[in-house]
């Protein structure tokens, strides 16, 4: 007896695609780049080339689809399926490219740096709840121009995790690309065991930049799953309507599919997302909201009417502070994410609208992930009876703590979270030091801190990557990388 959720009746999941098709028909989507347009064009498509705006015929996006694969997998770096792009198969990773980090002594959001990734780094990699790795925050130590591909050297340095990571231009992705090569040569070509997909980002409303959509053909050609983060904003760059918001998705995310697939039929692709709800009130961009929760459901139903693997951004928090709001809407967008069966949910660890990674939020979110799993699993029935079992030989006043099958069956029915959740009672706490959650889960960072250990990398891997990414840095005017120590 497993729950789900559904927001959407079914017979609005057509209107969403004949909605967003016509959409693609007129006014079109604005494509950037100039290989995309003629994969386009010779494919049938008018475009206005003055102008970039392309109108794409139904036959040419349902085309796509027939070719988009329904499945796939990312490996880890030993070779090993490890997340699955599937029906309801869900998986988390920590949020991407926060530009800070909660100092947790201060409480101050301070730029990001080398050591701040590689200790998300090493949390997410002990922690079961996350099944992946993202290129979570910013380096500010290092040049910009390097910043992409230094946050991926680090990642593959200190996890065999698979990863979630993006680029924000040709050039870097290319060099993306050779990384991920160079750590695959004990495992396997990585176009045929994939360890990193790419978050490739339209631009709302209906525009596929030069970068976003020669980044698709990239990924396509070099068969490196690619997925789509379409975000509308809804009243700001989308329509105000949550619905109309979702059929703008749908057409970003249809066009997207579409470049993609004419590239390399049959490449892997992901109808994701990170919509948001624009605050009239504050002019904020709203993660945390119900709203945005609805929006996140509406477009995962619409992907999954298509069979197609799905993705999200929630378990954020608009929040600046790990305080009662920041767990509020966390916890509650777990929960959302695990009933609507997304494959990949992005955002743990995330506050302030995206921009800051926490580590004490990271390892709190990973028990709101698996308390949002224990959900899932919902009430199992052991036996024949729903109770009856459990009541034979039943004596007055009644004790099923010395029943057999309690002992038996209560680590399946029950979930013991770590100690940064407090279930003890009041003279537990006080003799614990009446610590509340940060507290908690400051403790359990420095715990997982000293208990991390790096992967075994061949050393002649090693070398080629820091030799890689050092010869790149010093292009750019930078003599040493920020000391980097594999314990």
């Amino acid at each position: 007896m497993q729950p789900s959720l559904q927001v959407l009746a079914p017979d609005i999941l057509p209107r969403v695609i004949e909605e967003a098709l016509q959409l693609l028909r007129s006014p079109g989507v604005k494509v950037g780049s100039p290989e995309a347009i003629d994969l386009l064009h010779s494919s049938g498509a008018q475009v206005n080339l003055s102008d970039g705006i392309v109108q794409i015929p139904e036959e040419l996006i349902l085309n796509s689809l027939e070719t988009a694969p329904h499945d796939f997998y990312l490996y880890n770096a030993d070779g090993d399926p490890a997340v699955h792009y599937s029906d309801n198969e869900i998986h988390f990773d920590p949020g991407s490219s926060g530009v800070h980090i909660l100092d947790s002594e201060s409480l101050e959001h301070r730029p990001s740096k080398t050591d701040d990734l590689i200790q998300i780094i090493k949390i997410s990699e002990i922690l079961s709840e996350y099944d992946a790795q993202s290129t979570a925050v910013i380096c500010h130590d290092v040049p910009e121009e390097i910043g992409d591909f230094y946050r991926l050297f680090l990642v593959l340095l200190f996890s065999k995790k698979p990863i979630v990571t993006g680029a924000f231009s040709s050039l870097t992705s290319q060099i993306m690309f050779d990384m991920l090569q160079i750590s695959t040569e004990t495992s396997g070509e990585m176009n045929q065991k994939p360890r990193a997909i790419f978050d490739v980002c339209p631009s709302p409303p209906l525009n596929w930049t030069d970068f976003a959509s020669q980044n698709l053909i990239d990924l396509a050609r070099n068969n490196i799953p690619a997925q789509i983060v379409s975000m509308p904003l809804s009243g700001a760059a989308a329509p105000v309507t949550l619905m109309g918001s979702i059929v703008q998705h749908a057409a970003e995310c249809l066009s997207g599919i579409t470049i993609h697939q004419l590239a390399n039929p049959g490449a892997a692709i992901v109808w994701g997302g990170a919509p948001a709800l624009f605050n009239m009130r504050d002019g904020t961009t709203s993660i945390g909201s119900v709203e945005t929760m609805l929006m996140v459901n509406g477009y995962t139903q619409v992907g999954k009417f298509l069979d197609l693997p799905t993705h999200a951004y929630l378990v954020a928090t608009d929040a600046k502070l790990i305080d009662a709001q920041a767990g509020m809407e966390s916890a509650s967008s777990a929960v959302l994410g695990v009933l609507s069966g997304i494959n990949m949910i992005s955002g743990a660890g995330m506050l302030d609208f995206l921009a800051c990674q926490s580590l004490e939020k990271l390892v709190i979110d990973a028990e709101a992930i698996a308390n949002a799993k224990r959900f899932l699993q919902g009430i199992t029935l052991h036996s024949d009876s729903l109770a009856l079992e459990h009541f034979e030989d039943f004596e007055f006043p009644g004790n099923f703590l010395a029943h057999k099958l309690t002992r038996q069956l209560f680590r399946g029915e029950q979930y013991f979270p770590s100690p940064v959740i407090d279930r003890g009672s009041l003279r537990s706490w006080k003799e614990k030091g009446s610590n509340d959650i940060f507290i908690r889960a400051k403790i359990r960072v420095k715990e997982l801190l000293s208990i991390y250990h790096p992967p075994d990398i061949p050393p002649e891997i090693e070398r080629a990557l820091y030799q890689l990414v050092s010869t790149l840095a010093q292009k750019v005017g930078m003599d040493n990388l920020p000391e980097i120590t594999r314990r």
